[in-house]
């Protein structure tokens, strides 16, 4: 399934390229792209699982970049 995200507070496009790096190798995750333009985090994520798939999508941007907060769209 589809998700968008905004990363609020995103501060380069190195930090998206980072975050991008870094939510891809999640289980659960089929692709991720971070424009950092547009602040927009699209993920193609597995259903089954999503809940505890979005926690760790939040404890990796965190731990790359600590000041952004994701929001849904």
């Amino acid at each position: 399934m589809k998700k968008t995200y905004i990363l609020e507070d995103l501060c380069c496009a190195n930090c998206a390229a980072a975050i991008e790096r870094g939510v891809a190798r999640i289980e659960g995750v089929n692709s991720a792209s971070v424009n950092f333009l547009t602040t927009k985090m699209i993920l193609d994520v597995e259903e089954e699982g999503y809940d505890e798939t979005l926690k760790k999508i939040r404890k990796v941007v965190k731990k790359t970049e600590p000041d952004v907060t994701i929001k849904e769209i």
